[in-house]
């Protein structure tokens, strides 16, 4: 009888321990990411823009999967006809059917916009981390330029810089035209980024675990890649999901003004540059592509929010 008393014994000693330990791990500090994840999983607004911006991404990446016609090819004598079963969004003034149109015109609008917002980051973000952490005349100097920048109006910069550069352009290439407008946007959005990302870095350059770290010897190059950018990214990809939006409503501001994309690059600014004087006789030719458009934008404002109220402690 005492042998199975002790076995019962050795269990519940070596049970305690492993219970223990369960609950010292169910309260470890939980992640910053982990928590947004739990609240954003929560919200319907996430999961709808997600579903979109999935769907635009299809679009852009696999225009097959969605439509099997080309949308270079031309039927004059279909010019301007309205919806119908053969064509769900008819043809436009050239006889080109509006639907292929419109879904391979995501992607040189969603590439400029993408593009266009990884440079900005690039280059707000190098030039904000160094501001915010080297200071005093390097700061001033970073600002100061950043202020100049700043004081053009966007839409009118983009019309100077491209009104100036589109014309000499010969050579209709793709990717050369599309090169330019990302770059002109870049130099543009800049220095929004870049106070962002400095005021950011600012805030944690004067936290503990930074100045314990320098104490132990760290770099500056551990320093901003271990302790600084970990911790400042936060309101840099919230910016960074809405300025993909605005982006894209920036080339298609452009285009529609002549002076951003234009053939041979299909996108929505162009389908709707080329229609605006036939909105009484062929509105659908022009319709289509800005509900897409307004949609593609709207989900990346939609999406950049949702995370910004994850990631927003005050919120929580």
């Amino acid at each position: 009888m005492s042998e199975p008393t002790v076995t019962q014994d050795l269990i519940q000693h070596t049970e305690q321990p492993t219970e223990a330990l369960a609950g010292v791990r169910s309260n470890r500090p939980r992640s910053l990411w982990r928590d947004t994840w739990d609240i954003l999983k929560r919200r319907p607004i996430f999961w709808i823009s997600l579903a979109l911006l999935v769907m635009f991404l299809l679009m852009a990446a696999f225009p097959s999967l969605f439509t099997h016609k080309d949308p270079s090819y031309a039927q004059l004598a279909k010019g301007m006809d309205p919806p119908s079963s053969e064509a769900w969004f008819g043809y436009d003034l050239q006889g080109r059917d509006v639907f292929a149109r419109t879904v391979y015109g995501a992607r040189a609008s969603i590439v400029v916009g993408v593009s266009a917002t990884l440079l900005t980051v690039l280059l707000g973000g190098v030039t904000g981390v160094l501001a915010a952490y080297y200071s005093r005349w390097l700061d001033a100097i970073i600002s100061r330029v950043g202020e100049m920048f700043l004081g053009v109006p966007y839409v009118l910069g983009g019309i100077i810089i491209l009104g100036t550069i589109a014309p000499a352009q010969t050579s209709p290439n793709e990717v050369m035209i599309m090169a330019v407008v990302v770059l002109v946007l870049a130099v543009l959005g800049w220095p929004i980024l870049m106070r962002i990302a400095r005021s950011a870095v600012i805030q944690a350059k004067h936290q503990d675990y930074v100045q314990a770290a320098r104490a132990l010897g760290a770099g500056p190059i551990r320093i901003i890649f271990k302790h600084l950018l970990p911790n400042s990214l936060a309101p840099i990809l919230v910016y960074s999901t809405i300025t993909i939006g605005s982006y894209i409503g920036a080339e298609a501001t452009l285009s529609l003004l002549g002076i951003g994309l234009r053939p041979p690059v299909i996108s929505w600014g162009i389908a709707i540059a080329d229609h605006t004087r036939y909105i009484r006789t062929g509105a659908h030719a022009m319709l289509f592509p800005a509900l897409f458009l307004s949609l593609c934008v709207l989900t990346f404002v939609m999406l950049g929010e949702a995370v910004r109220d994850a990631l927003d402690p005050k919120l929580r």
